[in-house]
């Protein structure tokens, strides 16, 4: 499914669907969620996304930010979904405001164990919906497995990959780093 926001960004997403109502039980899901983000990862698994990034956006002006959660917040969490979560941070992270609107964001939930796609509008055209289910179908089976770090870098790769097809015939814009390579965790 696509869905358009603001007709500057669309989503994807192939997780199963969350009650779009509040829920309480999902608020207090949160709140008591610990996550030991150094259990999920490490020094050396944040520089290996970091790595897989820039490789991903070698030779296109395309951009990805990823974006690890270990549990929403407790003031949106019952209001909000990953959906919602994940929509706010690409704006607040600028994703959207990339030179050629071709940012992406990749944002997992640990709580939830959910993969959130966001592109921005210049990327409308750069693959098929199934395409797009395809990487978050892959990452969801990786994640079911615990096998999160794995997951994070097929999908750069495959992300990077729709990036390179896409802007391979505007291989003479200047590759500008617009978003950090970095993940952030929060």
């Amino acid at each position: 499914m696509v869905i358009q926001l603001k007709r500057t960004a669309h989503i994807v997403t192939s997780a199963r669907s969350l009650p779009a109502s509040r829920s309480l039980r999902r608020w207090l899901k949160h709140l008591f969620y610990v996550s030991m983000r150094s259990e999920y990862f490490s020094t050396q698994d944040r520089e290996q996304i970091t790595h897989a990034v820039q490789q991903a956006e070698l030779g296109h002006s395309g951009e990805i930010q990823v974006v690890i959660e270990a549990r929403l917040p407790s003031h949106l969490a019952y209001r909000y979904t990953t959906y919602n979560r994940a929509c706010q941070l690409f704006a607040e992270l600028g994703v959207w405001d990339t030179a050629l609107n071709s940012g992406v964001l990749l944002y997992l939930n640990l709580c939830e164990r959910r993969v959130e796609l966001l592109f921005d509008r210049g990327l409308q055209q750069a693959a098929s919906q199934e395409v797009w289910d395809q990487i978050c179908n892959q990452m969801i089976e990786l994640i079911q497995q615990e096998q999160y770090l794995k997951a994070i870098q097929i999908g750069v790769e495959q992300i990077g990959k729709i990036l390179q097809y896409f802007y391979a015939q505007q291989s003479t814009v200047t590759n500008l780093n617009e978003l950090a390579d970095e993940p952030i965790l929060l």
